[in-house]
């Protein structure tokens, strides 16, 4: 009998946190424990929140895995515990590919490929990656065939202050830092959103700038926005429509020169060939996260056969999808840049031996087996309650 797989636990995390994700949280939210950004619709937590997923090899290798969950891991805790832990028990910690697959069919058919079921699935396909790179003493990004880089290019995301003159006095330090992009966490209003991106253009002529819309404006809006964009030489468009409409995306492709970037709310390989095979995408943004590895390669594979470049999303996971987000960016062809978030990084290291840290505007990629980086497992358990 060969290897076998011989436990599977799983962490739900909470981290509190001064320094919120995106900045401070609107006034009277402070009793609730998610609250709403408006205009944005999306939930979003005080705090730092996420699912980790432990498994066990009986040679005593151990991989790890995160799926992100920034709100009610508990979840695709359940996911995990219910319905795939029973299924990983006895499977070979050898074969990421074929067990996930596995895995990812157990509730196909009932439209369960996406959602909180593939949070739980890409948290399971990281730590079977994982615990296969350290079983052959490679890390990922040279089990999967080789890294096309040692160093990962990022951009700094969010800019979180209140204000235009502190936004722009803030994108102005980190230009002096040797950053070259940021992403502006945007979507308030076509006016708004200009005087933003103006402000923070002249604080850093030499910055690339994308925008993030969240998902809030109509297609006449957004065109109006993108036209705009596209007279300031805006990097690119991210999430400028409601993550369903499609065709929405293409039509204002079509009419502006500015990328529009998607990608975060799509979890698989089918989702990302429908957006691809209908142009209604100009730069592809998986999250590791939110995929896993076996379908985050699978996607920049065909963003590649299309022509298109990849910019990994990456919010608020911790140091588990931090380090698969880097492996599977060194390992595409296509990468654009990675997605950095300074107020995440403090929180993402707390759960590592040994913290990931920058090397001017670049991630080192991690050279260790596996993931590349070492779980500090008594501080997972510290953090929370293993199930």
């Amino acid at each position: 009998m060969g290897r076998q797989i011989i436990s599977v636990q799983t962490f739900c995390l909470k981290l509190p946190s001064a320094d919120p994700y995106l900045g401070s949280a609107p006034a009277g939210s402070g009793a609730s424990r998610y609250f709403v950004r408006p205009p944005w619709r999306s939930l979003y937590s005080h705090g730092y929140e996420t699912v980790l997923v432990r498994l066990e090899a009986d040679d005593g290798h151990v991989g790890w895995g995160e799926g992100l969950a920034p709100v009610a891991p508990e979840v695709p805790q359940a996911v995990i515990d219910t319905m795939l832990a029973p299924q990983l028990i006895g499977a070979d910690p050898g074969a990421p590919r074929p067990v996930s697959l596995r895995l990812a069919g157990l509730m196909r058919e009932r439209g369960h490929l996406v959602g909180h079921q593939a949070d739980a699935l890409a948290a399971c396909d990281i730590a079977l990656w994982d615990l296969a790179g350290k079983i052959a003493g490679l890390p990922i990004a040279q089990l999967v065939g080789g890294a096309f880089r040692s160093a990962i290019p990022v951009y700094v995301s969010g800019l979180p202050r209140s204000t235009d003159a502190e936004r722009a006095k803030l994108a102005r330090e980190w230009a002096r830092q040797g950053f070259r992009g940021v992403k502006l966490a945007l979507g308030h209003g076509v006016e708004q959103d200009l005087a933003t991106f103006d402000a923070v253009a002249a604080a850093g002529p030499d910055l690339a700038i994308g925008v993030d819309a969240h998902w809030a404006y109509t297609l006449p809006q957004a065109e109006r926005l993108g036209l705009e964009l596209d007279r300031r030489h805006a990097w690119f468009l991210e999430a400028p429509l409601a993550p369903e409409d499609v065709q929405g995306h293409r039509s204002l492709g079509e009419r502006i020169v500015t990328p529009v970037a998607v990608g975060e709310t799509l979890r698989n390989r089918f989702e990302f060939a429908d957006w691809l095979d209908r142009r209604a995408m100009d730069l592809c943004q998986p999250d590791v996260a939110r995929t896993g590895i076996t379908e985050a390669l699978e996607v920049a594979s065909l963003a590649a056969a299309a022509h298109l470049r990849v910019a990994p999303h990456h919010s608020v996971g911790l140091g588990v999808a931090l380090a698969a987000g880097l492996q599977f960016a060194a390992a595409i062809e296509n990468l654009e840049v990675f997605e950095f978030q300074p107020t995440t990084l403090p929180h993402a290291n707390r759960i590592l031996a040994e913290p990931v840290q920058l090397d001017g505007s670049s991630f080192r990629l991690p050279e260790s087996p596996g993931l590349g980086v070492a779980v500090d497992e008594q501080a997972v358990i510290d953090l929370s309650e293993a199930r």
